[in-house]
């Protein structure tokens, strides 16, 4: 049987907003939102900073029970309680799959997670076990055996994609690329695809062409007009992008020019 998406649309419960004025309903994108649908493998969000993308990619980690600052289902820890109240006005209608695995990432804050999993360490090490009752296994040996804090933060995003994304999963990331190289972000699609063939789901917020570029990748612009398919090629960070490079002189004398 060909593998369903775990999660088919997400769906703003209009009729439960008091208003539209205020945060995060006042967000363009948020307001005229009314229902969106996801592709059965990779879904990428693109937009210009503040258009929305990590408020909505948020509230939908957040409804299905992942930690707002990231993490697996089990990561239980709060450092600050920013995230908005958009996950209690949203449903989401599932496939009749349900994933094994999932893990929410987001770039801002996986140094958050990266000490919460050094303190379960620490803690289950410190806790009067012995030779005749040793203690669980490093909750690190999942994230590759090594303190992703002893990695760079690139170093740390790729650890976590090739030793913690086990397969059957939902995965939702958040700006996955802020601590990658161009080189990094293609062993990221490679890993991707690796995964999806693994029945995997992916929904991505992205500014990276590399990794929008992923095959058959549902795109959605989100932007001061609301949130819709654009194609790969169309996007705004591809013509940014594939201007420059072909013309970097031209470009440079134009933001230079003091016009």
């Amino acid at each position: 049987m060909e593998p369903l998406p775990y999660i088919r649309d997400v769906e703003l419960k209009r009729d439960l907003v008091r208003s539209f004025d205020y945060y995060p309903f006042s967000i363009p994108a948020i307001k005229n939102l009314d229902t969106l649908e996801f592709g059965k493998e990779v879904t990428i969000l693109v937009g210009e900073n503040g258009s929305g993308k990590s408020t909505l990619l948020e509230a939908i980690a957040v409804s299905l029970g992942f930690n707002p600052e990231g993490g697996t289902k089990n990561v239980h820890f709060e450092t600050r309680d920013t995230h908005s109240e958009l996950y209690e006005y949203i449903r989401i209608s599932r496939s009749f799959k349900k994933f094994r695995d999932g893990f929410f990432l987001r770039a801002e804050s996986f140094y958050n997670v990266a000490t919460h999993i050094d303190e379960l360490d620490s803690v289950e090490y410190n806790f009067g076990f012995s030779k005749e009752n040793p203690p669980p296994a490093p909750v690190s040996n999942a994230y590759g055996g090594k303190s992703l804090h002893k990695q760079s933060h690139g170093e740390s995003f790729l650890s976590l994609m090739l030793n913690r994304f086990a397969g059957h999963g939902l995965y939702i990331l958040d700006e996955p690329e802020a601590a990658l190289s161009p080189t990094r972000q293609l062993a990221i699609l490679s890993r991707i695809y690796q995964l999806v063939a693994n029945q995997s789901q992916f929904i991505i917020a992205t500014h990276s062409p590399i990794i929008m570029a992923y095959p058959k990748a549902k795109i959605y612009q989100v932007d001061s007009s609301g949130i819709y398919p654009i194609k790969y090629e169309e996007t705004e960070h591809y013509e940014v992008t594939k201007f420059f490079l072909n013309n970097p002189d031209k470009m440079l004398k134009e933001l230079f020019s003091g016009d």
